[in-house]
């Protein structure tokens, strides 16, 4: 009873709403002000390749279950395995793939408009952002990147990596 004719007693009123309409700020924060936003770390530029069983070879050496970050060298020769920016393991390729129908696009009207018209998109977009303190975005966010691995039985795992238009794929023999 005392619910029923608290909430008809509330909506009577005209100033007062029982959800407000925007998120309420505490402390005087914004929101995206908070330490938490403003400082932590970008998301990383190397794709990232969950593990969930252990992986040991026969020298004792051992790759624990767990989130890594997989990196492809300069030399596109070896996948390097990181865990908190510290190198676990290095990999190495035996096949690569590199897609070079991207380079071969020709800058005509078309595509120029295209591309004018996104930077207008990401430059109010960074507007937006900028007015409640966050990070401005840029196009380097926009890489496609994957990073799977399967187990093969013959005894190896297969990794593959795959970066904007790079894929390559690398073996761990168990």
């Amino acid at each position: 009873m005392f619910e029923g004719v608290f909430v008809e007693n509330i909506m009577m009123h005209s100033e007062t709403r029982t959800y407000p309409p925007m998120p309420q700020q505490t402390a005087g924060f914004m929101s995206g002000m908070q330490s938490f936003y403003k400082y932590s770390l970008r998301n990383s530029d190397y794709p990232t390749l969950s593990i969930a069983d252990e992986i040991s070879d026969g020298l004792g050496n051992k790759i624990l279950p767990g989130h890594y970050e997989l990196a492809l060298t300069d030399e596109h020769d070896y996948l390097i395995l990181i865990q908190s920016k510290v190198p676990i393991a290095v990999i190495p390729v035996f096949r690569l793939e590199i897609d070079t129908s991207g380079y071969e696009v020709v800058h005509d009207k078309k595509t120029l408009k295209k591309e004018k018209k996104e930077e207008l998109e990401v430059a109010k977009t960074n507007k937006k952002r900028a007015k409640v303190g966050m990070r401005p975005i840029d196009k380097a966010d926009e890489i496609y990147q994957e990073a799977t691995m399967e187990y093969n039985p013959n005894g190896y795992y297969v990794i593959m990596y795959e970066r904007g238009d790079i894929r390559a794929w690398g073996a761990i023999k168990e």
